[in-house]
Order: C-alpha cells, then sequence, then structure tokens
C-alpha cells in the first residue's frame, strides 16, 4: 500500500524503492566538461595549425541537449580538410572519445565529425557561407581557442 492506502498495481520495481537514476536532459557534468573542451580547443588549434580559416569554438551547453561544442573551421582544398578530418579523428583517441559518425568525407564540401559532446565542421569557403552554421546558432558563445600546446 502507497501513503494514501492504495495498493500499488503490480510491478517489477518502484522507483523510490530502489532508487533508480531517472532520465533527464543532458545537464552540465563536471567531470565530462573538461575533456569535450579540452578537446574542441585541442581540434580548433590543430585546424589553425595545418592553415585552416576562420576556426571557431562555439559554446552550445544550455542551448542543445545533443552536444556541448561546435568547431567550425574553413579549408581551401580537398586534400587539406581530409588531413586536418584524419588528424583530428587521430586527437580525439588521445583524449580518451571515439568518433560515433563521420559524413561528407567523400567529397569533402563539407565534412562532419561527431564526437558526441563535440561536433566538428569543416567547410570549404561556399559551403560555410551558404549553410551559416554561427547564424543559425547565433545565441552560442564563441569561446577562446588557446595558446599552442
Amino acid at each position: 500500500m502507497d501513503q494514501a492506502g492504495w495498493l500499488r498495481p503490480p510491478c517489477l520495481f518502484w522507483e523510490d524503492d530502489v532508487g533508480l537514476a531517472k532520465r533527464t536532459k543532458k545537464t552540465h557534468v563536471e567531470e565530462a566538461e573538461p575533456v569535450a573542451l579540452a578537446f574542441a580547443r585541442a581540434a580548433a588549434r590543430l585546424a589553425l595549425d595545418r592553415h585552416c580559416e576562420d576556426v571557431v569554438i562555439l559554446d552550445l551547453r544550455g542551448l542543445s541537449s545533443a552536444m556541448d561544442f561546435f568547431v567550425i573551421a574553413t579549408g581551401s582544398s580537398d586534400r587539406q580538410m581530409k588531413s586536418v578530418a584524419d588528424e583530428i579523428c587521430q586527437l580525439a583517441k588521445t583524449h580518451g572519445l571515439s568518433r560515433l559518425g563521420r559524413e561528407g568525407y567523400r567529397f569533402a564540401h563539407w565534412i562532419l565529425l561527431d564526437f558526441l559532446e563535440v561536433v566538428v565542421h569543416l567547410f570549404t569557403a561556399e559551403y560555410r557561407q551558404y549553410y551559416d552554421l554561427e547564424m543559425l546558432w547565433g545565441e552560442a558563445a564563441r569561446l577562446p581557442i588557446g595558446e599552442k600546446v
């Protein structure tokens, strides 16, 4: 019986009885933030070091429940963009992250690398101007990339 005197229907368990964790919207997890942010900054720094242009980090925490950061960069050739994409995937492994998805690699107009909390977008200038993610996510703060490591 519950507190009101009603019989509970048969059930395998009750949340309050076994302390089950409720599934909630993604919130800021203190331990995970430094890893995701450190990786976003390292990926942005790598893109800059490989001569990508207009590299930005957008902070999507509080705006998106799917990811925390976008790294956006513009490449000048398909070879450069593929090389940067490959190096960012290797960099993710050193941060303990694995790639969940990769799109656009074949034609290299817009390469998207999904690392769950961080999504990297490598664009040609034309595609970046057309899709304009910075305008789409206009409320997102731009974070400093930081110094070379």
